[in-house]
């Protein structure tokens, strides 16, 4: 039995006029999904200028974090092989950039969603979490 990959990311949620800023990928299926802006850590990085880095280049909006949120973990199969993940979550605003991904192959598209309707678009288990956090704050 393969070992169990231990995987760290981080990303950001920005929240204005009560909306929250969604992004389109594809998961590891080729499904495409609705989800947060997240990445890896890379060595050496901190979790908080991960989670900045990912934002920006996710959505092309450069940003401040305000406030840490959330520590999701979660285990999953990447082509048979366990890995157990954990992504640590922070609140952002938004400073600067054009709104444009920095990597249109991996970003399908992006757009502002009322909490209300991001729970119906939504699938993962540890997006639903964050944003039931979201909507008791």
């Amino acid at each position: 039995m393969p070992a169990t990959l231990q995987e760290h990311s981080a990303g950001g949620v920005l929240r204005e006029d009560g909306k929250v800023l969604l992004i389109l990928m594809r998961n590891l299926r080729g499904e495409q999904v609705w989800t947060f802006p997240k990445g890896h850590i890379e060595p050496g990085e901190t979790a908080e200028a991960a989670a900045l880095r990912e934002v920006t280049e996710e959505t092309g909006w450069d940003c401040a974090i305000t406030a840490p949120l959330y520590t999701a973990r979660y285990s999953f199969r990447r082509n048979g092989v366990p890995v157990d993940k954990d992504v640590r979550w922070f609140l952002m605003r938004r400073v600067g950039g054009d709104g444009k991904p920095r990597t249109p192959d991996e970003v399908l598209d992006l757009r502002w969603c009322p909490l209300e309707e991001a729970a119906t678009v939504l699938t993962y288990p540890s997006d639903l979490e964050l944003l039931a956090l979201l909507k008791k704050a």
